[in-house]
């Protein structure tokens, strides 16, 4: 019974893929033959996962989404992963109706009863014990994040209105290309056919988005990754920092947790950090909680700063 469980749930785990697998290339893939193959997928079905057949010539097997949900196929840390992450979502933002962190918050409350029994108790001992700070972030409608996946993966135009920083609202017609989630942030890089030109939008700042029946044809992003090009804008008046610290990376690593840092390791206790900030007193804090010597490689500037602010502390401490 034992092999016959591992041989279903491996093909589970195949199917879940989300692509469909002719019998020949399943059966291959777990290394049964196609009548153990026939009678696996009868008992997938039999446990309520809906896998669909298609016959003849190009015929396959694939999973579709089910009416209802059969018990999920996690083992003990995929099951506890989930929790945690769900927990994780849910301290952010404000639970505002229709949010992300809304939904997480309810399906972190209801995800046990569709693990297998086995784990469902070790899902209650973590919720009961579990405590999570809140981190004050905007809410991010889970329906907006859908629609813009879906406009993203079928090409589609789409129009939305859009709040600035200065509070002004303007009607925005784009090409939408990726999301990206970035300190606890979730942004929308498009091509805005108006200004014939990249963008980054706030996907909290979006609003009355709407599908169009139009489409594009992609074009190459701007950058390597979508995260690049996020991080060249929020970069473009900012200056590079070069920093070497006389202390391990590990501990480095720990005092610019909050940072967009680049670290590399000058042996067990030296490391370089390079950063971009936009004045030399961001780097305090973060220097400050180090208790290890360190040298400003660059800019001048916030050298020369950093040293004039030294001798104001020896004058006054």
């Amino acid at each position: 019974m034992a092999d016959v469980t591992q041989r279903v749930l491996a093909l589970l785990a195949t199917l879940q893929t989300g692509r469909a697998f002719t019998g020949e290339e399943l059966a291959a893939r777990l290394d049964v033959s196609p009548r153990t193959l026939r009678r696996d997928i009868d008992r997938l079905r039999g446990y309520g996962y809906p896998v669909k057949t298609r016959p003849g010539p190009g015929g396959h097997y694939r999973l579709a989404a089910g009416s209802a949900m059969p018990p999920l196929a996690l083992d003990d840390d995929e099951a506890i992963a989930t929790l945690l992450g769900l927990a994780t979502l849910a301290s952010t933002g404000s639970a505002a109706e229709g949010s992300v962190d809304e939904a997480a918050t309810r399906a972190y409350g209801k995800v046990d009863q569709y693990l297998p029994k086995r784990l469902r108790h070790r899902a209650a001992h973590l919720r009961t014990s579990l405590e999570t700070g809140t981190a004050p972030t905007p809410s991010i409608s889970a329906d907006t994040l859908a629609s813009l996946a879906d406009a993203i993966r079928h090409h589609t135009v789409v129009t939305f209105d859009y709040t600035g920083r200065d509070g002004s609202t303007t009607s925005r017609r784009v090409h939408p290309y990726r999301h990206v989630h970035h300190h606890l942030r979730w942004y929308l890089l498009a091509r805005d056919t108006r200004k014939d030109d990249w963008r980054v939008f706030r996907i909290d700042r979006i609003t009355r988005l709407r599908m169009s029946t139009s489409s594009y044809t992609p074009r190459p992003l701007p950058a390597d990754t979508a995260l690049d090009y996020l991080r060249r804008g929020f970069d473009k008046h900012r200056e590079r920092v070069v920093v070497t610290v006389d202390a391990p990376l590990p501990v480095v690593a720990e005092a610019f947790a909050y940072r967009d840092v680049e670290l590399v390791a000058l042996g067990e206790r030296r490391t370089r950090a390079v950063l971009m900030l936009d004045t030399w007193q961001w780097l305090l804090p973060d220097i400050a909680f180090l208790e290890a010597d360190f040298t400003v490689e660059e800019p001048a500037v916030f050298r020369d700063a950093l040293r004039a602010f030294g001798a104001r502390l020896l004058r006054h401490g």
